[in-house]
C-alpha cells in the first residue's frame, strides 16, 4: 500500500538551507511534496490558499524576525502544525515558540533526514491529537451545557409551585396560622429563593460559556445605578451593622452600556463584600475618571473583610470556584457571580481585576466604555472636510397605554428602535442607542444631517413603518417631534474635529436639558402625536 505523500511548506530565504531542508527531505523514507518560499507574506497567502500537512519555518526573514514569525504564522493558521527550523540553540526562544503552539524546534547544523522526518511526523501526529482533544472538549462542554439548562429549566417549574404556595399561606389566604409555624414557612421560602438564585446563575453561566449572552448598551448616567444598587442592598448591609457608602467622581461622563447587566455586576461585587466583611467594617462603591485612560471610567467596590490570598486571587473568577478559606456560614452560593461578572463585563469590552491582600481587604474593580457622542456623529455629519449645513433632532417617544405594559415590552421597544435605525439614512443620520436606565417610556433620538422641513419626510417614514407593527397602537402611544440644531458661528470655526465636538455637546444638552425637554413637550417644535 503506497504512503500518502506529506505535503511540506518550507517558509526559508536562505537558497541553501533551503536546499539542504530539501536534500534531507528527499533523503527520507516517506514521500514529501514541498513547496518553498522566501517571505512570511508569501507563506501566509499559500496557507490561505492550500493547507498543508505541515510547515518549515525559518525564524529570520525579510519581512520577519524572531519571536514575531511564529506568533504571526500561529495567528493566521493555527491547526497548521509547525517545526521552526534556526541557526540558534536558543532554549529561552525555543520554549516561547512550543508556548505559542509551535510542535517542534530544530536547529539546521544539527538536520540529518532521520530526526527531521521524526520531527515531521510527531509534530503532524501532535497536531491531530490535539485537535481531537480540542474537539472532545468542546463537545465535553456543550453536553454539559444543555444538561445543567435543561435541569435548571426542569427545575424552576416544582420550585414556582412551592413559592406560590408558601407566600399563599404566609399571607394568610389559606387560614390564620401559628406564629412558629410561619417562622418554619419564612426558612422554606427563604431556601426556595435561595434554590432559584442558584438557578438563575447557572442558567446565565452556561449563556456564558456557549456564547448566547448578550447585552444592549445605552446611554446611562452611572451615578443612578450605583444608588440603585446601594438602596437594593441597604438591607442587608444594615442587618449585618456593615457600613455602605458611596463615592462618585464628580467628572462622571455618560457610559455606553446595559443597565441591567451594569447592575447585576454591581450587586454580585457589593454583595459579596457585604458577605465577606464583618460587622462594623464597611463596604464602599466608587467610580471615578482616570486621567491616564480618559476613555473609560472606573468602578471600584471595597470591603473591609478578611482579603483573598494569592492563589485564590488567580482562580477567583473562574466558573464555580469558591475560596477555600471562606467555608462558612456566609457560603451560600455556587462561586458563578463572579463568573458571571468577568463576562458581562468582557462583553462591554471593559476590564475587571481585584487587588487584596490577606487581613486587609479587598477591592474589585472593572471598567466601563466613556460614551462618546463626538465619535458617532463624525462619520455622518462631515463631508468633505467639512461640517453639514444643517442638522436637527428627531425625539420618537413610545409610552405603554397600561401599567406594566401589555405583552413583552422589552421586545417591544427593541423592534422600535431596529424599525427607526433603518428608516435613516446611514451616511448623513445616526440614530443615537437608547437613552435611560428606568420607567417604562422609552425615548429614541436620531439626528438627521437636514433642516426641519426635509426632517419631515423623515418623520412620516417613521411613522408608516411603526405603524405597520401588529399590535402596536394596542400596546402604546407614539410621538414624534423634531428641533433644529443651533450651532453658533463661532463652533464652526476651527478644526474639523473641535466643530464635531462642538455639535455634540450642543445635541447632547438638547436630549439633556430640562429647558429643552420642556420646549418639545409644550409643542414649540414640529410635532407629530398618535
Amino acid at each position: 500500500m503506497n504512503e500518502p505523500t506529506t505535503n511540506v511548506l518550507l517558509i526559508e530565504d536562505n537558497p541553501g538551507d533551503a536546499d539542504l531542508v530539501r536534500l534531507r527531505l528527499v533523503e527520507g523514507q516517506s514521500p514529501v511534496k514541498v513547496n518553498c518560499v522566501n517571505r512570511l507574506s508569501d507563506g501566509l497567502a499559500s496557507l490561505s490558499r492550500e493547507t498543508p500537512s505541515l510547515v518549515l519555518l525559518d525564524l529570520n526573514l525579510p519581512d520577519s524576525h524572531g519571536a514575531e514569525t511564529f506568533r504571526r504564522l500561529m495567528e493566521h493558521s493555527p491547526n497548521v502544525p509547525v517545526v521552526v527550523l534556526s541557526g540558534q540553540d536558543d532554549e529561552v526562544l525555543a520554549m516561547k515558540a512550543v508556548h505559542h503552539g509551535v510542535q517542534d524546534y530544530l536547529v539546521k547544523g544539527n538536520i540529518s533526514s532521520k530526526n527531521l522526518e521524526r520531527a515531521m511526523r510527531y509534530a503532524i501526529e501532535r497536531q491531530a491529537l490535539l485537535r481531537s482533544l480540542e474537539i472532545a472538549q468542546k463537545q465535553q462542554l456543550e453536553f454539559k451545557n444543555q444538561f445543567l439548562s435543561h435541569v435548571s429549566h426542569e427545575l424552576r417549574t416544582p420550585l414556582t409551585c412551592i413559592h406560590q404556595y408558601v407566600t399563599l399561606l404566609l399571607d394568610g389566604i389559606a387560614g390564620p396560622i401559628p406564629p412558629d409555624q410561619a417562622d418554619h414557612l419564612k426558612v422554606v421560602l427563604k431556601s426556595v429563593n435561595q434554590l432559584h438564585a442558584m438557578i438563575r446563575d447557572l442558567l446565565e453561566a452556561t449563556r456564558a460559556e456557549s456564547g448566547k449572552m448578550r447585552v444592549e448598551p445605552r446611554c446611562i448616567a452611572l451615578n443612578e445605578l450605583v444608588q440603585q444598587a446601594v438602596a437594593m442592598l441597604r438591607p442587608t448591609a444594615n442587618e449585618k451593622k456593615v457600613g455602605l457608602e458611596i463615592g462618585l467622581d464628580q467628572r462622571l461622563p455618560l457610559v455606553h452600556a446595559d443597565p441591567d447587566r451594569v447592575l447585576e455586576v454591581l450587586i454580585n461585587l457589593a454583595d459579596n463584600a457585604i458577605k465577606f466583611t464583618p460587622p462594623d467594617g464597611a463596604v464602599m462603591i466608587q467610580a471615578n475618571m482616570v486621567d491616564a485612560d480618559p476613555g473609560s471610567v472606573y468602578i471600584s467596590v471595597s470591603d473591609t473583610g478578611r482579603g483573598i490570598g494569592p492563589e485564590a486571587k488567580a482562580l477567583i473568577f473562574e466558573r464555580l470556584y469558591q475560596d477555600p478559606d471562606s467555608v462558612d456560614n456566609n457560603r451560600s452560593g455556587l462561586g458563578l457571580g463572579l463568573f458571571i461578572s468577568r463576562e458581562i463585563v468582557r462583553l462591554h469590552q471593559g476590564r475587571i481585576w481585584v487587588s487584596s491582600e490577606p487581613g486587609q481587604g479587598s477591592t474589585f474593580t472593572f471598567t466601563l466604555p466613556v460614551y462618546s457622542l463626538a465619535k458617532l456623529l463624525a462619520p455622518v455629519v462631515t463631508y468633505q472636510g467639512h461640517l453639514r449645513p444643517s442638522f436637527v433632532l428627531l425625539r420618537i417617544e413610545i409610552t405603554p397605554l397600561s401599567n406594566p405594559p401589555k405583552g413583552n415590552w422589552k421586545d417591544t421597544r427593541q423592534q422600535c428602535h431596529e424599525i427607526v435605525s433603518r428608516c435613516i439614512y446611514l451616511d448623513k443620520d445616526l440614530a443615537l442607542p437608547p437613552m435611560g436606565t428606568s420607567g417604562t417610556t422609552e425615548t429614541f433620538f436620531v439626528v438627521a444631517s437636514t433642516d426641519v422641513q426635509r426632517a419631515g419626510i423623515m418623520t412620516t417614514r417613521v411613522r408608516e413603518q411603526l405603524d405597520r407593527v401588529p399590535d402596536l397602537k394596542t400596546k402604546c402611544t407614539i410621538t414624534i417631534t423634531t428641533v433644529p440644531v443651533e450651532l453658533l458661528s463661532a463652533a464652526r470655526t476651527g478644526p474639523l474635529p473641535e466643530q464635531v465636538q462642538s455639535l455634540a455637546d450642543c445635541v447632547s444638552q438638547m436630549i439633556f436639558s430640562n429647558r429643552e425637554r420642556q420646549q418639545i413637550s409644550t409643542g414649540k417644535t414640529t410635532k407629530d402625536s398618535n
